[in-house]
């Protein structure tokens, strides 16, 4: 194996995220949400996103000529990956919720027991710098039109967000291993692996503050599982269109309720 290869390799797909980090977190407010606000916006901006993560992921893989199992590609057991795939979007939300919750009784308790804060200002902390998705997807073009909801549902929770961010996913995670296999091709290695990409896919998340970092990077961790557990993207990348899918479906009624 020659080792340059991995090397160029690991560095062009893991500079991908915090790129696309840095270049969300300069974006203003005021210009509206990256998946704009109508349909034909939404398709161009979609386009434009995954052919420069092809050009990214090309380059890579072409440099270090990895295979189909180095990158976790063999679509495995028939039809399961999809109930897989929807059991896991479900699994993913609930430790989520709990997780969150825990960190916020947690924090606050010894926070309140310090007296270092009061439960009032660690509920403003976490509403100030809550999750802030209408950097991303225009909540209004969600509930208003038809089409820019279903693409929100398909093309950019299955293909832009689920398939694009696992393949990246499992090209860090097989730079990692090819490079290190000490340290990253064992079991407890894997995991320390599935780690180390969840941190950068969260980082990737800037635009949305650090609760959304915290959020995604949580959310990356259990889909490097899912996939490092069946040796395939598949499950994790339905996993994820699902878990998003979802998401923009319930994210109209939810900032409605809770405004």
């Amino acid at each position: 194996m020659r080792r340059w290869r991995w090397w160029l390799h690991l560095l062009i797909i893991g500079g991908y995220p915090l790129l696309v980090g840095i270049a969300g977190a300069g974006q203003r407010h005021d210009k509206g949400a990256a998946l704009t606000g109508n349909a034909r916006g939404l398709i161009i901006v979609c386009l434009v996103e995954l052919a420069i993560f092809a050009c990214f992921f090309g380059l890579a893989v072409l440099i270090s000529r990895a295979s189909r199992d180095d990158l976790l590609l063999r679509w495995r057991r028939g039809f399961l990956p999809v109930p897989l795939g929807l059991g896991y979007s479900v699994l993913i939300r609930i430790v989520a919720g709990i997780a969150f919750a825990v960190v916020l009784v947690v924090v606050g308790s010894v926070a309140v027991a310090t007296k270092m804060a009061t439960f009032e200002s660690l509920q403003t902390f976490a509403m100030k710098n809550k999750p802030d998705v209408e950097t991303v997807i225009s909540v209004q073009a969600l509930s208003q039109d038809p089409a820019y909801y279903w693409l929100s549902l398909t093309l950019v929770s299955f293909v832009v967000a689920g398939l694009r961010e696992e393949l990246w996913r499992s090209a860090s995670l097989a730079g990692l291993k090819k490079l290190w296999p000490q340290w990253f091709g064992t079991g407890k290695g894997e995991v320390l692996a599935v780690t180390l990409t969840a941190v950068v896919f969260g980082l990737g998340h800037l635009p949305q503050g650090i609760l959304g970092v915290a959020l995604t990077g949580l959310i990356g961790a259990c889909l490097g599982g899912i996939m490092v557990h069946h040796r395939s993207i598949w499950p994790a990348v339905l996993a994820h269109g699902f878990f998003d899918a979802t998401s923009m479906a319930l994210l109209p009624l939810v900032l409605k309720h809770g405004s």
